[in-house]
């Protein structure tokens, strides 16, 4: 699997197989690790510079956890894996014949050859056919869903201080969670633990314990994966910290004032309210369609991209796609099917180095799953076993510090779930205009960006400038500026 590269028509030896991660979720992330001795070279192309445990995402935009705690960077990770580098780019082409991948970053476009790729992007926030939900209802996908979520509900108490009409009032202390899954369940319960015993003292002409939380789905239980006996004990304990849980209920539209609703019986009503909060589905990654489409696969009604038992590509034994983006056995994306998909494949090419048998189908382990409701209460499924209460919270605890990466952060983290579960108060409160807006305003200069960025007026996979294929590490100096240099006027390739 090894050839040789010659630099100036010099030989200097054989080149080392050549690993292309896509993404730095935990699908990547571990299968990155999971090379850590094996004689190849990993290359990490992600859209972030950190890695994201978005479990914890929720615990961010209620003001427990910093976003620091819940993404580290991906290099400071991986610091001491020397077969490893990390590129930031956003992936828009993969050229599976000619085994090159195209990413787009700041200014730059640049393509990076594989031997073996693993597709681990993620997935992205599903309104069902309703993108333009997303305007007034954020979902929860990234550190900047989080951010933006913190300032809205923290912002609507502000707001609702300074109002004098009492309809207007109610229209800000009014918060809408839509999706009961484990990340609505535990959104809506810290919103109450909010409104019920952090803020109240704090304000003078409301009482934040009046705040009405709700708690939207189409289907007929709360956590339904969990099982009839701990979706009624969920149901039971968010009754208990004064939500309004509404099932069988389906959102048919959404503007700055309010969400619109159906019922099971067809009658349609209206919650006035200005902080809702999108949790009810996730899609592919875009990139599995197109992935899909130029390897003549199928993808589900996800976006996920349908592969083989040992997680490839149909027809592409060589390029592994995992996590959120494979659709196998219909198992659920949850980070423990992402960690051990990219342990898996990355089994598959240390044994194809070898010369040993591969095509060995993906077996997943599911080692169970969890939801807080409130402080000191969750419910928790392992194998056969059931636990809720403050049981299945100490098992939830004890997996998430197990899960977060680093030292550091799992004592901050600790820190943190003290003053919030122990105390009342919240150390991660800091909310700014920048946070609420920013999301819109970046949606305004995207199209100007793109005008930046080599090849964007046309196809992503031919960039206009033949140097921009190559890393920006690895170009010869002036070959393409940076941005230091485009602040300063230097001359740019062109972009029609």
């Amino acid at each position: 699997m090894k050839d040789s590269r010659t630099v100036n028509g010099a030989d200097i030896g054989e080149r080392r197989h050549r690993v292309v991660i896509v993404g730095s979720g935990f699908g990547g992330l571990f299968a990155a690790k999971a090379l850590r001795r094996a004689p190849v070279d990993v290359t990490i192309v992600a859209r972030t510079t950190h890695h994201l445990f978005q479990p914890l995402l929720y615990q961010v935009a209620t003001g427990i956890l910093s976003p620091g705690e819940v993404a580290p960077a991906t290099r400071e990770i991986l610091r001491r894996q020397r077969n490893v580098e990390v590129l930031l780019g956003e992936v828009t082409d993969i050229d599976l014949e000619r085994r090159t991948v195209t990413a787009n970053a700041p200014l730059t476009t640049f393509t990076t050859e594989y031997d073996s790729l693993i597709v681990a992007a993620g997935a992205a926030q599903s309104y069902f056919g309703h993108d333009e939900f997303a305007e007034h209802a954020p979902g929860m996908k990234s550190i900047d869903d989080a951010l933006e979520l913190r300032g809205r509900i923290f912002g609507a108490f502000e707001l609702a201080e300074l109002e004098t009409d009492p309809a207007a009032v109610e229209r800000w202390m009014t918060f809408v969670v839509v999706g009961a899954g484990p990340t609505g369940v535990e959104m809506a319960g810290q919103i109450a633990e909010l409104a019920h015993r952090t803020l109240p003292g704090e304000f003078r002409r409301i009482d934040p314990r009046k705040a009405r939380i709700v708690l939207l789905d189409a289907a007929d239980s709360v956590l339904g994966t969990f099982g009839e006996q701990l979706s009624a004990k969920a149901l039971r304990q968010l009754r208990r910290l004064g939500i309004e849980v509404a099932l069988g209920t389906t959102v048919v539209g959404v503007d700055d004032a309010g969400i619109d609703l159906v019922d099971s019986d067809g009658e349609r009503s209206r919650i006035g309210c200005m902080t809702k909060i999108w949790a009810a589905g996730v899609s592919g990654s875009p990139l599995g369609a197109r992935l899909a489409a130029a390897a003549g696969a199928e993808t589900d009604r996800a976006g996920r991209v349908m592969v083989e038992p040992d997680c490839t590509l149909p027809g592409y034994p060589e390029v592994f796609v995992v996590g959120d983006l494979m659709a196998l056995d219909r198992l659920p994306g949850v980070a423990q099917v992402a960690i051990q998909g990219g342990q898996h494949a990355a089994r598959q090419i240390i044994r194809r180095l070898r010369g040993e048998p591969t095509r060995q189908p993906f077996r997943y382990r599911d080692k169970g799953s969890m939801a807080t409701i409130s402080r000191f209460s969750a419910v928790a499924t392992v194998g056969r076993l059931r636990l809720s209460g403050f049981t299945g919270w100490l098992l939830w605890l004890a997996v998430h510090l197990l899960y977060l990466v680093g030292f550091k952060n799992r004592v901050t983290a600790v820190l943190h779930w003290a003053v919030s579960f122990i105390g009342r108060g919240r150390s991660e409160r800091t909310v700014t205009l920048q946070q609420v807006l920013a999301r819109a305003a970046l949606q305004e200069v995207t199209g100007a960006a793109d005008r930046l960025v080599p090849g964007a007026a046309g196809n992503r996979s031919e960039p206009a400038d033949p140097a921009a294929v190559v890393p920006p590490h690895q170009r010869p100096a002036g070959a393409v500026p940076g941005p230091e240099a485009a602040r300063h006027g230097a001359p740019g390739p062109a972009t029609g």
